[in-house]
């Protein structure tokens, strides 16, 4: 049994910070928390001093591609190194992420079962995953990956990640089927282009019909899965939200027609705004992509603060991996500095909102008794300054389900001061 005391308790509900806090741990579960002064606990356990420290839920990132590099075809394709070079670089990425605090990352496309299963059996260590395995799109959509010569990928790269492409209703509900075979736990789907998709099907470009996204999200739903959509703007935003998918990926464009939030906010669907993808692009050496990027940033930053004041859960996700794998915290940076959320709502958006939209609140997102004990001990306070959290010294300990992970308390030899 471990006894962390003396830390800031942020528990990912919205409370008030609780000074001089308790949280006690019996295996891989929050079995007490609350003021020190109020919270019993036996004899014979480890007592962990955390004072001057803040302790927040194991962070989450609801968008990530952990098994990509980049957008090139190099990439694209997997020829760019030995699968086993690729592999361990994942491996590595899995690591580097778990370092820093999250504890659970829902990959949005690029990362087999393999890594999940390694994670889970202790081989590697990583966060919890929730995986999409491919996105799927119709022909032409973005898991179409011919090249500009029109040539087609020589042959499938990994047979863990089956192509993604399907057309009609039919063939939709097959892929979906396809995807829970091969270890989905989350549908992932495009009914747009995107800023970075090829010259010609950008972010108001429809992909799928109305009667094959609502066939794929009756698949989805009816094998117990929810759907993430990547949609930024027009009548393929629309169609997404009209068929009940459970999570909108980008929005960029959402402010743009007045119906489409409050039907966001009636059906509880989930708006990951991806915020810090588009910081990249904004620069992006390509001429077709810099634009559409700096076009949607205006309506970008208003269909995130027309969300949360309709109500809509607004949950952190970085859709890293395009080019390289940032810190995931600068996402939250990005909700501070750009969105103007509050570092209590951008807190939340990375704990207890993201865990409701992958469906985990019941065992992870905040620290509540029965909860499993993901943790995070920071030296500062990301309420006064979200850039704690991309400080890797700063990030003191990352327990997941009662194990620590790290522990670099004693690193400087000094105590924390407080935040």
């Amino acid at each position: 049994m471990k006894v962390l005391k003396g830390a800031t308790l942020i528990d990912g509900t919205g409370a008030s910070a609780l000074s001089d806090a308790t949280v006690v741990v019996d295996g891989d579960r929050i079995v007490d928390v609350g003021p020190s002064d109020a919270v019993r606990h036996g004899s014979g356990v480890e007592v962990i001093d955390l004072s001057g420290m803040t302790l927040l839920p194991g962070l989450i990132d609801c968008h990530d591609h952990l098994g990509h590099t980049g957008y090139g075809l190099m990439d694209r394709w997997e020829l760019d190194a030995p699968p086993s070079l690729r592999h361990l670089r994942t491996a590595q990425v899995l690591k580097d992420t778990l370092d820093m605090g999250y504890t659970a990352v829902r990959d949005a496309g690029g990362l087999d079962q393999g890594f999940k299963q390694a994670v889970d059996e202790g081989l590697i260590p990583g966060p919890r995953l929730m995986l999409s395995i491919s996105l799927i799109s119709p022909t032409g959509g973005l898991s179409d990956m011919r090249s500009p010569s029109g040539h087609c990928c020589p042959g499938p790269v990994n047979l863990s990640l089956p192509s993604g492409m399907a057309d009609g209703p039919d063939a939709v509900r097959a892929k979906v089927r396809e995807m829970v075979r091969m270890g989905a736990d989350v549908i992932k789907c495009a009914t747009t282009g995107g800023a970075s998709s090829r010259p010609g099907h950008g972010p108001f470009d429809r992909e799928f019909s109305r009667q094959e996204i609502q066939a794929l999200v009756d698949e989805a739903h009816d094998q117990g899965r929810r759907v993430m959509c990547h949609a930024l703007g027009g009548p393929g935003l629309r169609l997404a939200l009209e068929a009940g998918v459970d999570s909108i990926e980008h929005g960029t464009y959402l402010d743009e027609d007045p119906d489409l939030i409050p039907m966001m906010a009636e059906k509880g669907i989930s708006y990951v705004p991806t915020l810090l993808v588009y910081v990249y692009h904004r620069e992006n050496v390509l001429a077709h992509v810099k634009p559409r990027a700096r076009d949607l940033y205006p309506h970008h930053m208003e269909s995130i603060q027309k969300a949360l004041k309709a109500g809509v859960r607004v949950v952190a996700g970085t859709d890293a991996g395009g080019w390289g794998h940032p810190r995931n915290a600068g996402e939250l940076q990005c909700m501070v500095d750009e969105a103007g959320m509050t570092p209590m709502q951008v807190l939340m958006a990375a704990t207890g909102l993201a865990a409701q939209c992958l469906g985990m609140e019941k065992e992870i997102g905040t620290v509540e008794k029965g909860k499993l004990a993901d943790l995070v001990v920071v030296d500062g306070d990301p309420l006064q300054d979200i850039k704690v959290l991309l400080d890797k010294a700063r990030i003191k300990m990352v327990l997941k389900g009662g194990q620590v992970h790290a522990d670099r308390r004693a690193v400087t030899g000094v105590k924390a001061a407080a935040g």
